[in-house]
């Protein structure tokens, strides 16, 4: 049960041979029996059984879609009706959400059955979730290393089979970076494509949803639900509907892949250089193109990043001041003092240090120096990525330059976890889509993930790319789980 896709799923509650209900508990089971990975923070039993229950309903009534029954896990960022969404953070550790975030509903509405909330860095702002309120994240492949971040509760749950599929969100690699770390395949859509409306922001101009399933046709399933113009999000773009699943059996002989030089110079490791050239060998063998081109700017994508990504967080984190809701101090003898007491054990290390750069870089003095500065190289670099996409079909890269760094390694040292996400930040900069997917494993069975990227709403190219690369492989079918 535990390695079957979404379409083999579907196939035996079709048949009747399970029942929403029954998989929903099977599930259930499974992530109590394996909580030490500390994937999943909270689940709510009669919550899931109800969604069960009607998705049985649905089903027997015969209008049933491939996701109806379906168990999902969601990062605890995205609001559901009646459950509490934390954002791994103690400010929001008794919130509540009033009502639910239009990609979930979207779910919701054809039958998938939420079975936990996914563990994540506070407020999505980390690289390992070991930044979590609640407890880090190990990575079900070696319980010594961490997961990746920010998604990395709802990647160690699919690599951990404790769901079939999950959803996560995206700001600078927070889908690629932990899929790549836990050997499973995960989709960043172009931006503005998936509703953002209910999804708690970090940084407003780059986050993004996305799901996390074992395999790229789950991925393009999971898509075609989740892609929809919405009313409530200002930055959701109307897009022609598209089946992502229509196009993955096309042959790639033809495509032009781009190979980014600078992506395979200093700062890379060996092993995982070697995994990457052996996937682009094998889409030569299938009659792909490969281009040599060089992407000089991507070294100003890290400082560019963090200065703009602090800045939007330290003015949409402004709202969580103990006023409105979630934790409030309890000691504090005037306004001024609550607010500060209330932010200064609200919030993580991690999120302080954010908020702080951000709050400089947008301070009087500086916002011409840094803020208006790097928003002019994001410019650049956009400009240069679509000049690649005028001759070739996707960039091919790592998606990370090691394999998942031990528990603790860069918890004291902030560069360089802000390197860890050095091949995917540029990606955001620009609003393009991007997939993780599993590459040859390293020889101590750690694993690695290759990034395809594609121009705006080219999705389909590369989920029918990275399906072709699953075709002709295994490396996604492996499992640290028996």
């Amino acid at each position: 049960m535990k390695n079957k896709t979404i379409k083999e799923l579907s196939q035996l509650l079709t048949n009747r041979e399970i029942s929403a209900q029954e998989l929903a508990q099977y599930f259930l089971k499974e992530i109590e029996k394996n909580d030490q990975y500390n994937a999943i923070i909270y689940t709510d039993v009669e919550k899931t059984l109800d969604q069960a229950k009607k998705a049985d309903e649905l089903i027997s009534s015969g209008q049933k879609s491939m996701l109806t029954g379906i168990p999902i896990v969601y990062k605890d960022l995205f609001c559901h009706l009646g459950w509490r969404t934390t954002c791994a953070s103690k400010i929001l550790n008794n919130f509540v959400a009033p009502y639910t975030a239009t990609v979930v509903q979207r779910l919701d509405d054809v039958g998938m059955v939420p079975i936990g909330r996914a563990n994540m860095d506070e407020f999505a702002m980390g690289s390992t979730t070991e930044s979590s309120y609640w407890k880090p994240t190990l990575n079900p492949w070696n319980v010594q290393r961490v997961p990746g971040g920010s998604s990395g509760g709802s990647a160690a749950a699919v690599a951990a089979r404790l769901t079939p599929v999950s959803l996560g969100s995206d700001t600078g690699g927070s889908i690629r970076q932990p899929s790549a770390y836990c050997g499973v395949t995960g989709i960043k859509p172009t931006y503005g494509l998936v509703s953002r409306f209910g999804m708690v922001a970090y940084a407003s101009s780059l986050d993004q949803a996305g799901p996390i399933a074992k395999t790229v046709e789950d991925c393009a399933l999971l898509l075609n639900q989740m892609i929809a113009f919405d009313k409530r999000d200002s930055t959701s773009v109307i897009h022609e509907k598209e089946d992502y699943t229509r196009n993955l059996n096309q042959p790639v002989k033809g495509m032009k892949i781009a190979i980014p030089r600078e992506f395979f110079q200093e700062g890379l490791d060996r092993e995982v250089a070697s995994s990457t050239l052996e996937v682009v060998e094998l889409l030569k063998s299938l009659g792909a193109k490969i281009i040599d081109i060089s992407l000089p700017k991507t070294k100003f994508t890290i400082p560019v990043y963090y200065v703009l990504a602090s800045a939007e967080a330290s003015s949409n984190l402004q709202r969580y001041d103990g006023v409105r809701y979630g934790y409030r101090t309890d000691h504090y003898e005037n306004l001024e003092e609550m607010y500060s007491k209330t932010r200064a054990e609200g919030f993580g290390s991690e999120v302080k240090r954010r908020i702080m750069i951000g709050t400089y870089v947008l301070s009087h003095g500086y916002y011409d120096d840094y803020y208006v500065k790097a928003q002019k190289i994001r410019h650049l670099i956009v400009e240069d990525l679509q000049e690649i996409f005028r001759t070739c079909d996707a960039i091919l890269a790592p998606v990370t330059p090691s394999i998942a760094p031990k528990i603790g390694e860069l918890m004291n040292d902030p560069v360089k976890m802000y390197l860890s996400d050095i091949y995917t930040l540029f990606l955001n900069l620009a609003g393009l889509p991007g997939m993780s997917l599993p590459a040859p494993y390293t020889k101590d069975t750690m694993p690695v993930g290759v990034q395809l990227i594609g121009n705006y709403f080219d999705e389909a190219k590369i989920l029918n790319i990275g399906y072709q690369i699953q075709q002709n492989s295994d490396w996604h079918l492996k499992s640290p789980v028996r």
